[in-house]
């Protein structure tokens, strides 16, 4: 029953568009007071998390549909922009892996551009795999000396004020005239 409390949890604060609790925390929290077994921990905690942010990117995605003509135009450009060097394609992968930001922002734009979700989610996921094993481990090891630290973050003015700063960078994303940017990597 914890198991599915948990998945459902972390699936939940994965549809959020901003201001969730990180699932690393989440997860920290759940090994530290229900004791669940590390690799199921991770492993759910990844699959929810994936499950969650790719239906926010899909919201994202179908919103994007009821934005005016211009608006989608650069959009357009944008993900033009990002696709047209492999470099931009590579980097966008690496940043689904291993980003240090938060990932609800990113799953928003790339549900707005457009982009490849199936492969991204893929990316997302295999990165948290890994970081979410670090974080469970740790917190088995240090048990005790977690609870302060975790309730510090959910709250720091740093913390919030980057989540007020991506969801403001992903709202003027399609106000941007990307083909500008588009003209002047065409020109020789």
């Amino acid at each position: 029953m914890r198991y599915l409390a948990l998945f459902a949890i972390v699936f939940g604060i994965n549809l959020l568009p901003a201001f969730g609790p990180p699932t690393w925390a989440v997860l920290v929290f759940t090994r530290l007071h229900w004791h669940l077994n590390p690799i199921a921990l991770v492993l759910l905690g990844a699959v929810a998390a994936m499950g969650g942010r790719y239906l926010l990117a899909r919201g994202a995605r179908h919103f994007k549909g009821r934005m005016p003509g211009r608006m989608k135009d650069n959009l357009e450009d944008a993900r033009t922009l990002i696709e047209r060097k492999r470099v931009g394609a590579i980097a966008l992968f690496a940043l689904f892996v291993v980003s240090p930001l938060p990932s609800a922002q990113l799953f928003l734009a790339a549900g707005l551009l457009d982009l490849p979700l199936g492969l991204l989610t893929l990316a997302f996921f295999l990165g948290r795999l890994v970081s979410y094993s670090i974080y469970v481990s740790v917190a088995t090891l240090a048990d005790k000396q977690l609870g302060n630290v975790l309730g510090q973050i959910f709250g720091s003015p740093w913390a919030i004020a980057l989540q007020v700063g991506l969801l403001v960078a992903v709202c003027l994303l399609p106000l941007v005239n990307w083909r500008r940017f588009l003209d002047r990597t065409t020109k020789p």
